[in-house]
């Protein structure tokens, strides 16, 4: 048993994913990160074996699981070991769709999630602009009353998704008295307007798709506002502890992969007499990184038990999900610094999965959730009882 929360069906999606991933995924994304794009037919392999709706109703075609079963999704997803493709699947099953679900309307659900279970429809969540990322508030982009509908013009930056995805929710400001007067509207790809102006070349996640969107005069009727008018705010906010696990569910199931594969370098590599392993600084260090790994991985299930409203009390977890997702980033990168390190050379170059596996965990304490700003929001309700 992995730990206290996992129960059979838990399990069975974790090694389900993990086997998905090692026999789909590791042996061909190579080839994605030269293009930059994870191919669509995986995704609906994906989408035909489940693995898209964990999160989704019964009602509506999912398995109507909690915030547990994507901590357990994502973590397995990290096995991959290739970052871009995991933030590929999370943005979609986790970032995006669950906005979707929290503030559809009973037409909205029926006409896009059959199409997002299957894989035919990608979602990207349009929220960061090139001067608004942790500060949601400060976003730019405007959306105007225009007959029965809204006229956006702004530009969205960093969107995972943007360029190949099918449909965006995407935040505009519609009140602009109010800081926090947003609203979240539903715009697919093909609107007039709307388009991915540049394809963005990063330094990891090679193989997922980042664009510049640019809405010039976008017409959305009224039927494509999601949620309610200028509360748009508040309703992102909702997915924001979701969010920020889901990163740091991948980041540790990477760093797990990279730990193994470090172990298994410096026990098998020749120095000094002996092996790599044979010398006290490199093996404790690596325990002392394993060490740290679970105790972020256990804060990680127990924060997802907390918010989880399925299996768990469905409280406020909002200090305990920001402190694991400061102190977890940072983990995860010490560790990835730790196995490029101790596989010397090989670990600087390119063909070497843990040189990879580095760039990819770098993005961890920026996206989602700055450390900083996380922090902050731990130092708020510091002195709060955890148990509540």
């Amino acid at each position: 048993m992995r730990n206290v929360y996992m129960t059979d069906e838990l399990t069975a999606i974790y090694d389900q994913t993990v086997d998905f991933v090692r026999k789909e995924v590791t042996p061909h994304a190579e080839a994605w990160e030269e293009v930059g794009m994870v191919p669509r037919d995986v995704l609906k392999k994906m989408g035909s074996l489940g693995m898209l709706g964990l999160r989704v109703p019964e009602t509506l075609g999912g398995l109507g699981l909690g915030m547990l079963s994507s901590a357990v999704f994502s973590e397995a997803l990290g096995a991959s070991t290739y970052g871009g493709f995991d933030v590929t699947v999370l943005v979609h099953t986790d970032m995006s769709g669950p906005h979707l679900l929290n503030s559809g309307t009973p037409e909205q659900l029926e006409r896009w999630i059959p199409g997002m279970l299957s894989g035919d429809i990608i979602t990207s969540i349009g929220v960061s602009e090139p001067d608004a990322g942790s500060d949601v508030a400060g976003m730019r982009t405007s959306a105007v009353r225009d007959g029965n509908g809204w006229r956006i013009n702004g530009t969205k930056m960093y969107i995972t998704n943007g360029v190949y995805g099918n449909l965006t929710i995407l935040a505009a400001r519609t009140d602009p008295s109010n800081r926090y007067g947003i609203t979240m509207f539903l715009v697919p790809a093909d609107t007039p307007g709307f388009s991915a102006a540049k394809k963005l070349s990063k330094h990891g996640w090679r193989c997922s798709d980042t664009a510049e969107l640019v809405l010039d005069d976008v017409w959305v009727p009224d039927d494509q506002v999601l949620g309610t008018v200028h509360r748009g705010f508040y309703e992102t906010m909702r997915n924001f502890q979701n969010e920020r696990m889901v990163l740091i569910g991948m980041g540790v199931g990477a760093a797990q992969a990279a730990l193994d594969m470090t172990v298994e370098h410096t026990k098998s590599r020749k120095a000094f007499g002996g092996h790599l392993f044979d010398l006290g600084a490199i093996r404790q260090r690596l325990a002392m990184n394993q060490a740290k790994l679970d105790a972020v991985r256990a804060a990680m299930y127990h924060a997802a038990w907390l918010g989880d409203t399925v299996m768990g009390p469905g409280v406020d977890n909002t200090r305990e999900m920001s402190g694991v997702k400061a102190y977890g980033a940072e983990v995860i990168n010490e560790i990835m610094y730790d196995c490029v390190q101790f596989h010397g050379g090989m670990g600087y170059i390119r063909e070497t999965a843990v040189e990879r596996m580095a760039r990819d965990a770098r993005i961890l304490p920026i996206g989602g959730g700055a450390t900083e700003v996380m922090l902050e929001e731990v130092a708020k309700r510091a002195g709060s009882d955890p148990a509540r």
